[in-house]
């Protein structure tokens, strides 16, 4: 992918140059690791290099090496948290919550080798007959490519990259709004965050879960791999779609049976949206406790309409009346978090949900202004 020479302090490296390491380097049948690999090569070749030329070239033929090109360099950036790119052209990034154009511009067959990087790490197929593929990498970062004709300017990809580290659940509220949210999780009772696209659900539920006793063991079942538990007793089970044969695929309802057997303290769901809905409430209602999920809704009474569509999906032949119980006997409290200004994200509510004799849903929601922290067993909610 390196489709121009390297122009260092010392010298202009040839692209035959840059072309003969690349082209030893896959012929290469060593072990070794490939940074090592390439450090050996570069030294063979170009002995003369040295210094800051030396370490810029190394890290390009790396970058080259993995199919990444330019793109690695904004992935290492810690400001960085989405890639976009909009088939050849300059890359887009999201910096520090805002959209902006980076220095970083590649050609048509750049994009190609990016998209068959990225989608055959993980196994998956994109072509003209599947033009659509959701992907992720080894280190968390998910990934969605989109082929032309579906993306009319040429193909897009849209990396957003894991955190490198957690956030701490004081980054999404005040002090007395985390001292209820951790009682809450000490308490064990059933939380599902709720949430907009973006706005930090994932980061939200990974914050809440490091509240959890370090004894426990938590089973996290997700469609991509986001939530990050480490040093924790974690079981970390990952859906998978069907192979090009149209066999083989996991989908989230049968992790959730299988994670039963699996003796948890705690089962999450990284983001329900679909049948496996049913059987979440299933597991939480039966004795489940201290459970989370998340949903994708912008407030309380989307994020209940969400559960009931999704319970619906399964085809169990319930009425909504027991949709209803089933929802209000699972999750004891649902968490909004949203995203506001510069990208800072924050917990908007804080909300309990019950029934009435009619069958229609009683919100109340806890504010720091009205009601004081709860110590006892049931947080205080008040009325809305």
């Amino acid at each position: 992918m390196c489709s121009a020479a390297v122009v260092t302090g010392q010298r202009k490296l040839d692209e035959s140059e840059l072309v003969a390491i690349r082209e030893e380097f896959y012929e290469h049948p060593g072990p070794a690791v490939p940074a090592e690999l390439v450090d050996e090569l570069l030294s063979r070749r170009l002995p003369l290099l040295s210094g800051e030329d030396r370490r810029e070239v190394l890290q390009q033929l790396l970058d080259d090496l993995e199919g990444l090109g330019g793109v690695s360099e904004l992935l290492r950036d810690p400001t960085v948290t989405d890639v976009l790119i909009n088939g050849p052209g300059v890359v887009w990034i999201e910096r520090n919550g805002e959209l902006q154009q980076s220095h970083v511009w590649l050609g048509e067959q750049e994009v190609k080798a990016l998209i068959e990087r990225s989608v055959g790490a993980s196994g998956r197929r994109v072509d003209r007959a599947q033009p659509i593929a959701d992907a992720w990498w080894i280190d968390g970062s998910r990934v969605c490519v989109v082929l032309g004709p579906i993306a009319r300017h040429g193909p897009c990809v849209s990396i957003r990259k894991l955190a490198a580290s957690s956030l701490p659940l004081s980054a999404f509220c005040e002090p007395q709004t985390c001292v209820l949210l951790k009682q809450l999780v000490e308490q064990r009772k059933n939380l599902l965050v709720f949430g907009s696209t973006g706005s930090g659900k994932t980061t939200l539920l990974n914050a809440l879960l490091q509240c959890c006793p370090a004894s426990e063991r938590i089973v996290t079942i997700e469609d991509t791999a986001e939530l990050r538990l480490p040093g924790r007793h974690w079981v970390a089970l990952d859906a998978r779609e069907d192979n090009s044969e149209g066999i083989g695929a996991i989908d989230l309802s049968d992790l959730v049976r299988t994670s039963l057997r699996m003796r948890p303290d705690r089962l999450v769901i990284g983001e329900v949206r679909g049948a496996e809905c049913l059987d979440l409430l299933w597991a939480l209602s039966t004795g489940h406790s201290g459970s989370m999920s998340s949903c994708h809704a912008s407030d309380v009474r989307g994020a209940l309409a969400r559960l009931e569509t999704y319970t619906l999906l399964a085809n169990s032949g319930l009425p909504l009346s027991a949709i209803r119980r089933q929802i209000v006997a699972a999750i004891d409290v649902f968490v909004g978090v949203e995203r506001g200004w510069r990208g800072a994200r924050r917990v908007s509510s804080i909300t309990r949900v019950g029934l009435s004799t009619d069958g229609e849903y009683l919100l109340s929601s806890w504010s720091p202004n009205v009601v004081p922290v709860p110590l006892d067993d049931q947080p205080s909610v008040a009325e809305v």
